[in-house]
């Protein structure tokens, strides 16, 4: 929200960003149904008067029971940009007891290995025993196996759905604006899952978000806002492994090539 006097390009301003925000605000954040509602409520409420901004955000919070604060604060009254990316991806295992760097941490302390009270521990994939990270995890963990026996039949433990592979996945916001976090997996069997992380998710940390995914299948690409919703306008970072695209320099070369 800025005084068109300040402003250089009016157009942009006026038109081409309002229209985005409420395109994806329609679209992805409240749904068309809800949105046409409260749209509807908004103009019946306000015709024949003059209404202002504040007018609008106010009534379409309160014919949808939807808090926007965020949404109105990050696209109407900053400058900042929708930039979410993929930062780092982890595979663990269940393994039956502490790794190298946890025994060495331990170590360097004094802490022996006898203080350490009962837990599941989970390991890096890229670290210690090759012969576990294929094995089933009620088997690597004593605890674990032990906890079933003890509380459940074999019938009940034979019809567990026992996960094989654990991702951790932590997303990082380069852009200042917040979004939801809307992510596809892709398994080895060639099956993709869609998720739809809500925009709650950057209240604790503003900076980065971490999720962990458990799965029977191995997860082979990760692609964030397949769909292009959000307007994240730098995609470089938003699969995993990172694709490779070409510079702008290499796609001047191919166009002057013909």
């Amino acid at each position: 929200m800025t005084n068109p006097e300040n402003v250089y390009s009016l157009g942009p301003n006026a038109y081409g960003k309002p229209a985005t925000a409420l395109n994806i605000l329609r679209e992805t954040i409240m749904g068309k149904e809800l949105f046409d509602h409260a749209f509807k409520t908004y103009s019946k409420r306000w015709m024949f008067k003059h209404p202002t901004p504040e007018d609008f955000f106010r009534t379409m919070e309160d014919a949808s029971a939807v808090d926007l604060d965020w949404f109105w604060r990050g696209w109407f009254y900053t400058t900042d940009y929708v930039d979410i990316g993929i930062k780092e991806v982890k595979q663990y295992y269940v393994s039956p007891g502490p790794g190298k760097e946890m025994r060495k941490i331990m170590e360097e302390r004094g802490i022996p290995m006898n203080r350490l009270r009962p837990m599941i521990y989970f390991e890096d994939f890229e670290n210690d025993t090759e012969n576990l990270k294929d094995g089933n995890p009620l088997e690597n963990s004593k605890l674990l196996n032990n906890y079933l026996n003890e509380n459940y039949s074999e019938e009940e433990i034979s019809n567990l759905k026992v996960p094989k592979y654990f991702y951790e996945v932590i997303f990082d916001k380069p852009g200042g604006l917040v979004m939801p976090i809307i992510v596809e997996y892709e398994y080895e069997d060639g099956t993709k899952e869609k998720i739809k992380y809500p925009v709650q998710v950057w209240r604790k940390n503003d900076n980065e978000v971490s999720k962990l995914i458990k799965s029977n299948k191995k997860i082979i690409n990760i692609t964030l806002d397949p769909d292009l919703e959000t307007a994240d306008i730098d995609t470089s970072n938003n699969s995993w492994p990172k694709k490779q695209e070409d510079s702008d320099f290499d796609k001047f070369k191919k166009r002057i090539k013909g």
